[in-house]
């Protein structure tokens, strides 16, 4: 039996009201269900005690290579695997701050679709990602089927998921599967200092404006905009809005200092 004790998922809430979740499961990070469960634990925290921003990261070489293998066994283990990929990453989605995926080296199956569960997704030249399932006769369970496609298009996604094959960073920045292309000696810097920048801004509006166009993709035109005005009176209410609008009037655009609230 898995040592359920064992930090495997650390969070890091640092002075500049960036958090860093970082996955701590060697060799190859691979997503039990024990670190599954600790990373919904963290995403929940984050969820309700919002950072400023988040950057999500694994080890040096390797990401999160995907499930871990051993766990499988036949439909019943798959519903539970599937359950707790789908909850944790469900909750990764769901933190209403900017999330950044910093992705050193592989991310491979539920590897690739933790970083499809965030905001955006920083790589290195050596970046590689894949949804390999279907080399084990099987098809992505943690939303790569779903994310993939809504972030890439269907035909990009049907030839990665097909094919099992890697994509290298150039590939991936040229289909938007990844956001920007750093050296790999720079990632954590890169990753820690946009996210910065982020959690400096408007992080209530941030939020509001995630939800607003993740929610939109789930349904029609006339639906998403429904949404979009309710966040926009919404967000009349909060400290942030009364402060730009008050900072704009006075002094221009981009001299408000928001207090996130």
């Amino acid at each position: 039996m898995a040592d359920t004790s064992q930090s495997l998922v650390n969070l890091e809430r640092r002075d500049d009201g960036v958090a860093v979740l970082t996955l701590e499961n060697p060799k190859v990070n691979a997503l039990s269900s024990a670190v599954l469960r600790q990373l919904q634990a963290a995403a929940e925290s984050l969820i309700e005690t919002p950072p400023g921003a988040v950057v999500i990261t694994g080890g040096e070489r390797v990401f999160a290579a995907g499930a871990d293998i051993t766990e499988f066994a036949g439909p019943d283990e798959a519903r539970v695997i599937g359950r707790l990929f789908h909850d944790a990453l469900n909750a990764v989605a769901a933190i209403p701050r900017a999330t950044i995926a910093a992705v050193a080296g592989f991310a491979l199956g539920g590897g690739c679709e933790l970083a499809l569960a965030c905001d955006f997704r920083m790589a290195t030249p050596k970046t590689r990602f894949g949804q390999p399932e279907i080399l084990l006769g099987i098809i992505p369970g943690g939303g790569g089927t779903q994310r993939l496609a809504r972030l890439v298009g269907p035909a990009r996604a049907k030839d990665m998921i097909f094919t099992g094959r890697q994509v290298r960073a150039d590939e991936a920045l040229a289909m938007g599967l990844a956001d920007r292309v750093v050296e790999a000696e720079e990632l954590h810097a890169e990753a820690l200092a946009w996210a910065a920048a982020l959690a400096s801004g408007a992080v209530s509006a941030q939020g509001s404006a995630k939800a607003a166009i993740d929610q939109g993709l789930d349904g029609s035109l006339a639906t998403g905009l429904e949404l979009e005005q309710g966040r926009f009176v919404e967000v009349f209410a909060t400290d942030d809005a009364r402060i730009g609008v008050a900072a704009f009037l006075e002094h221009g655009p981009g001299h408000a200092d928001f207090t996130g609230r």
